[in-house]
């Protein structure tokens, strides 16, 4: 209990005070005057200014609070490395038992983790820190100590403390770490053009002598065998890197663990570039002038990313029009330049109802026919002279196309159909829904008619599309390392010009010429994956009927056996969410002799809590030098604890400091008046008469 005397005025304080110098005035007068009864007025003015002042007796209860000390634990990811956690453990018992001796402490304790994963942040020891300050009063606070490596990643959010904050430290002082560091690393690349990926190799901490120096580098695209190369540690390496296929391609870097060092998780590094290409430049070998002629040209340069070469034939050698030579200004073509020195400069030749008239020698389409079979790509657009003496299957190009004609040409109106292959099948697959009206009864597709149909037998290849009969429209072949396609009818022009509706003239050659141009996400066969957050989905796609059954293995090297779900025709998928950071390999083979692999990366495969392992003391100084405190290492053991007082050094040799703050809550007030007013005034009256009779004698 505290008590003390608090004074309540019946008049405001500025007329207490006047009253008190016009009473104190008038007594020096009396005084200078030497009045008999001054001393009598003069305690007549003191009894009137005291009944006035009002004053009372408090009597406060007070109930003592207990300081408040922090304890922030980091169990972040770097503080599960190479003995730390055990560390962790020992001093904080330590540090409780030593708080508990000293009495009237309430221990805090504050666990600080990893952030989440999707932004990689880091250690946010600081933020947990403040955000546990502000929910207690600061005239509590007594101190705060700090269990970590050091490597806290939001230092730029330290609170202000009014009590000493200290810092120990984890690890050990001979501790080193190797880490890869991806320095320039781009999201895009050209298909065909070198790109250059800048990395670097470091040690930090005490490196041992015979470790450093130079170390094995391995580089592994898309999941294939690594490659290893030998680099010095500490220079920065620059490697020419020229990607293999459109999409994305995953690169993976990896160096050996060293003994002795902290950790191998940030010894990797993964590098995701997506391959774009620059120009698709195509040839276009015009046999003869007809209505869809200009509809493939507009198509084609409709496109700003498609270089065109029109090679388009308007006088055949033999026409008779009495016109004379010298006089025609058409310009000769460079055939041989383009079929024979330039020909594999181009990505896509399409032959739109071309025919043999002499003009392009069999020396060229046997070359032609070469570039197929080497990777290259050619589109058949056949019209009626397919199925005659001029028909361009009667030259080399035949060893490469997957159908030949029998003469036959159909002239009647008919929807083009898809086949249950084309159902499947990543080309063809979806483009009713392009349609400009719904499907019939029948399943009829709702696009506009086509009126000429060559009639094709099928030799290899899927057939896709289908037209009279069940007739084979639309075949699509393999041939070599390249790729050929075989359309039957001239007529696909109707559809961009839209009779009946049209159709989807524009979606079909685009995917027929992404398909050519051997684009992941249009192969028959294949298994993709890709990431959003921590969600993974994995595609399968197939033309046959299978139950595929999906590999996963984890960055930890756990494999899982999971079963896909079809979700359309030929289309299967599996989503799940990965519990760890890293690249997560899958394999399905559906009994086929090769399996299918691919590769995703989640998230950082060295997160920021990985970027620096080594314990230093470089980041909290400043702030514990601030707040009066220290950074002393536990492995010269858990220092003593002291009581020091506010604004004094609370770090040294061995021992840190907190601050008492003797903080309190009131429970209760009591006032006793010690004035009784009618009691004062009597007195006062009593004094004043008692001061004029004696002036009166």
């Amino acid at each position: 209990m505290i008590t003390d005397i608090q004074f309540s005025p019946l008049v405001p304080l500025i007329l207490v005070a006047t009253l008190a110098a016009v009473s104190l005035v008038l007594i020096l007068l009396a005084l200078w005057r030497r009045l008999p009864g001054w001393w009598l007025r003069a305690l007549a003015s003191v009894v009137l200014l005291v009944a006035i002042a009002n004053p009372s007796l408090r009597q406060e209860q007070r109930k003592p609070l207990s300081d408040i000390v922090f304890v922030v634990v980091d169990r972040s990811s770097s503080q599960q490395i190479a003995g730390r956690p055990d560390q962790t453990d020992r001093a904080l018992a330590a540090l409780k038992e030593k708080l508990d001796r000293i009495g009237n402490v309430d221990v805090r304790t504050v666990v600080v983790g990893d952030a989440p994963p999707d932004s990689d942040a880091g250690t946010l020891a600081m933020t947990a820190l403040a955000r546990a300050a502000a929910e207690v009063p600061r005239n509590r606070i007594a101190g705060a100590v700090l269990i970590s490596d050091g490597q806290v990643h939001d230092m730029q959010l330290a609170p202000d403390m009014p009590a000493p904050v200290n810092a120990l430290l984890t690890g050990k002082p001979e501790d080193w770490d190797r880490r890869l560091v991806i320095i320039n690393a781009p999201a895009f690349a050209i298909l065909g053009e070198p790109v250059t990926l800048r990395l670097k190799i470091e040690d930090k901490g005490k490196v041992p002598p015979a470790l450093a120096g130079s170390t094995t580098l391995k580089i592994s695209i898309d999941g294939a065998p690594a490659q290893n190369f030998n680099v010095g540690i500490g220079q920065e390496l620059e490697l020419p890197l020229q990607l293999a296929h459109g999409g994305q391609n995953v690169v993976q870097f990896s160096v050996p663990k060293a003994e002795g060092e902290l950790t191998e998780r940030n010894n990797r590094a993964v590098v995701a570039i997506n391959g774009v290409r620059d120009r698709l430049r195509v040839l276009l070998v015009s046999g003869e002038p007809h209505a869809g002629e200009r509809t493939w040209r507009n198509l084609l340069k409709s496109d700003s990313s498609v270089d065109l070469v029109h090679f388009t034939i308007l006088r055949p050698p033999g026409k008779q029009d009495g016109v004379p030579v010298n006089e025609l200004s058409l310009i000769a073509f460079p055939t041989r330049e383009l079929f024979m020195d330039k020909i594999d400069q181009f990505d896509l030749i399409i032959f739109d109802r071309y025919r043999l008239r002499g003009i392009l020698p069999p020396l060229y389409l046997q070359n032609v026919a070469r570039y197929v079979r080497d990777g290259g790509a050619v589109l058949v657009a056949a019209g009626p002279a397919f199925a005659g003496v001029e028909s361009i299957y009667r030259s080399p190009l035949a060893q490469v196309l997957p159908g030949r004609p029998t003469a036959r040409v159909y002239e009647k109106g008919f929807v083009p159909r898809l086949s249950s292959l084309g159902l499947r099948h990543p080309v063809t697959r979806g483009l009713p829904d392009y349609a400009p009206r719904p499907p019939a009864s029948d399943g009829t597709p709702g696009w506009g008619r086509w009126f000429r149909m060559i009639d094709i037998q099928r030799m290899r290849g899927q057939v896709v599309m289908t037209g009279p009969d069940d007739k084979p429209l639309l075949i699509l072949d393999r041939v070599g390392k390249g790729r050929v396609a075989l359309l039957a009818s001239d007529q696909a022009w109707l559809w961009s010009r839209g009779f009946e509706g049209g159709g989807p003239q524009l979606e079909l050659l685009r995917r027929l010429a992404h398909w050519m141009m051997k684009e992941p996400e249009l192969e028959e066969e294949s298994l993709s994956a890709s990431a959003k957050g921590r969600t993974v989905t994995v595609v399968r796609r197939s033309m046959a009927d299978i139950t595929p059954r999906l590999t996963i293995t984890a960055p930890n090297g756990k494999a899982e056996v999971v079963a896909m779900r079809q979700v359309g025709p030929g289309r299967y998928e599996y989503r799940f969410k990965g519990a760890e950071d890293g690249l997560y390999r899958l394999q399905e083979n559906s009994g086929k002799s090769e399996p299918l692999k691919a590769v995703v990366a989640l998230g950082p495969v060295a997160p920021r809590e990985y970027e620096d392992t080594v314990a230093t003391a470089d980041k909290l100084a400043p702030w514990v030098k601030g707040a009066h405190g220290g950074v002393l290492r536990l492995s010269n053991g858990v220092p003593s604890i002291r009581l020091v007082r506010s604004g004094r050094p609370a770090a040294g040799r061995g021992w840190i400091g907190i601050t008492p703050r003797n903080a309190y809550v009131t429970t209760g007030i009591r006032l006793t008046s010690l004035v009784l007013p009618l009691w004062f005034l009597l007195v006062a009256a009593a004094l004043l008469v008692l001061a004029w009779r004696r002036e009166g004698r």
